[in-house]
């Protein structure tokens, strides 16, 4: 066996585990290529970093409060590991409603790594919808979700599942999927919905949601603390997405991140 399929199999294996604690609280331009993992880190750094990291998401400045849960949000996040790791930048946050019961769930803030090179293409003309895909299909980024409630895994397993469902089923009757592309991503959908477990989701216990940065040889992996992994680039940035296309699964996170984005840009 290869170090570099051992390393993968060390890595799956530790994220079966706990594996990091948390601190409570259609476009109008082109874009190059998305930016490779290379360009941050190198790869066996970046093996070695999924294999070493805590994924301890430690807040490092001041907060930001949704004000329709006061639940906070630190402005910055630092995920410690061995290997030097960016710090994620908040962009928004805002409550997850379920509609018909005006029902809040959670709050969820979007992080993502700002200080990329490759951030500095987007035009400060670009629209919201297209910086946000920009970023999510450049950067590594993260969600940090924070119940509003008791509530389990499985809601939130479900709603995930649901969606991934939704768009799958678009994309194929838009034809910018092929049945046999959606038949792949059904094996990486299917481990998605295996990780949560039907046990409680605590109210104000964060979780956190990360997508790792394109790399070249392999799939952008979607790693869900203390659930585990799942290696699929349209998972992974169809999940982020999810939260800015239409009315997004959190419009005041959206329209947060939206603001935040106006400014973002070369002239």
């Amino acid at each position: 066996m290869s170090g570099l399929h051992a390393v993968r199999r060390t890595v799956a294996f530790q994220f079966g585990r706990r594996t990091f604690a948390t601190v409570r609280e259609a476009p109008s331009f082109r874009f190059a290529k998305p930016l490779l993992w290379g360009t941050c880190f190198t790869l066996p750094a970046a093996f070695a970093l999924w294999n070493a990291i805590s994924l301890d998401t430690e807040p490092v400045s001041d907060s930001v409060v949704d004000p329709d849960t006061s639940i906070q949000f630190p402005k910055h996040l630092r995920v410690q590991s061995q290997v030097p790791l960016p710090m994620y930048s908040l962009l928004g946050c805002g409550c997850r409603t379920v509609s018909f019961l005006g029902i809040k769930v959670y709050s969820v803030g979007f992080y993502a790594d700002m200080t990329n090179p490759r951030l500095k293409d987007i035009p400060k003309s670009a629209t919201p919808e297209e910086k946000i895909k920009f970023i999510v299909d450049n950067t590594t980024c993260l969600l940090r979700i924070v119940p509003t409630r008791n509530t389990s895994y499985s809601h939130l397993r479900d709603a995930f599942i649901r969606t991934l469902n939704g768009r799958m089923q678009k994309n194929i009757q838009d034809k910018v999927m092929t049945i046999e592309d959606a038949t792949t991503e059904q094996s990486p959908i299917t481990k998605l919905k295996s990780m949560f477990p039907n046990s409680k989701f605590a109210k104000y216990e964060p979780l956190e949601i990360l997508v790792t940065p394109p790399d070249i040889s392999q799939p952008r992996t979607l790693i869900v603390r203390d659930l585990g992994t799942v290696s699929s680039t349209w998972v992974a940035t169809t999940l982020f997405m999810s939260y800015f296309e239409g009315l997004g699964l959190s419009p005041p996170m959206k329209d947060a991140v939206w603001k935040t984005l106006k400014g973002v840009g070369r002239d």
